[in-house]
């Protein structure tokens, strides 16, 4: 698949997304730090055919304005506030935080939700290392993205790190540094939060992702009353392209849950 740039809506406030779709239940699709909406290019057409999907640019991401977002709960705010009924709230990486927060913040705003590759609880030693990825940050110039890439997709040239390259090299660095503070400073949802979803809850990654392992995604659902784990054994950091059906499939079996 080619993720081509495609043609943004106004969400309002200084966000933008890609709109897909014209009935059905309501998707939200909130992707990660340092890309962009096309990110969910595949999903946007499969889930298109089903329901009313909205890939939002992350602010200070894509086209949406930075407006001084310094915590996760400032993100998870403002991407919700365009939410008019109950919607399938599905992110990744820190997509997913933010998707997570939503649930806490408004969960008569959210019918399901997918968080992918998301973190909990991470070692002492991944802490210290986004830590120190976040200082070297200066808001002014975009490090050089193939320690990065390499993390998301190991030695594999393709073309959706072909394309997560150009999306991180052209990225706003003030919006890029933003977003990875938060990232870095937040080890994933609070237990009480878990255990108070009320929502179906999937949490999804891959057998050969290192920082957003299997067994966080199996403990948060472990604390979801509705609550699944899926792993893909072969996937790496960036499922949502690189493993698209498998992604998709799993997001639909959502779909009945909102009635």
């Amino acid at each position: 698949m080619i993720w081509t740039t495609r043609r943004r809506s106004d969400l309002g406030g200084g966000l933008a997304g890609i709109e897909a779709g014209s009935s059905g239940p309501r998707v939200l699709l909130i992707h990660g730090v340092g890309l962009r909406a096309e990110a969910w290019s595949a999903q946007l057409e499969a889930l298109a055919q089903h329901c009313r999907v909205t890939a939002v640019d992350m602010p200070g991401h894509g086209e949406s304005t930075l407006a001084g977002e310094s915590a996760l709960v400032d993100y998870a705010t403002r991407i919700a506030e365009p939410l008019d009924g109950p919607t399938l709230i599905a992110g990744h990486s820190m997509g997913a935080m933010i998707a997570a927060e939503i649930a806490r913040q408004a969960p008569e705003r959210v019918s399901a939700l997918a968080c992918l590759n998301a973190i909990y609880r991470r070692s002492d030693q991944a802490k210290q290392a986004v830590a120190a990825r976040a200082a070297q940050l200066d808001g002014l110039s975009i490090a050089d993205p193939e320690p990065t890439l390499s993390r998301w997709f190991e030695d594999a040239e393709t073309p959706a790190r072909a394309a997560c390259r150009d999306w991180l090299t052209s990225a706003d660095p003030k919006g890029y540094r933003a977003a990875y503070r938060v990232f870095a400073a937040e080890d994933g949802p609070r237990d009480d939060t878990l255990r108070g979803l009320t929502c179906p809850a999937l949490f999804m990654t891959g057998g050969r992702e290192p920082n957003s392992t299997p067994a966080m995604s199996q403990m948060m659902a472990a604390l979801v009353p509705q609550g699944r784990a899926v792993v893909l054994p072969d996937a790496a950091h960036m499922m949502p392209m690189t493993h698209a059906d498998a992604v998709t499939a799993e997001l639909l079996r959502l779909i009945p849950a909102q009635g």
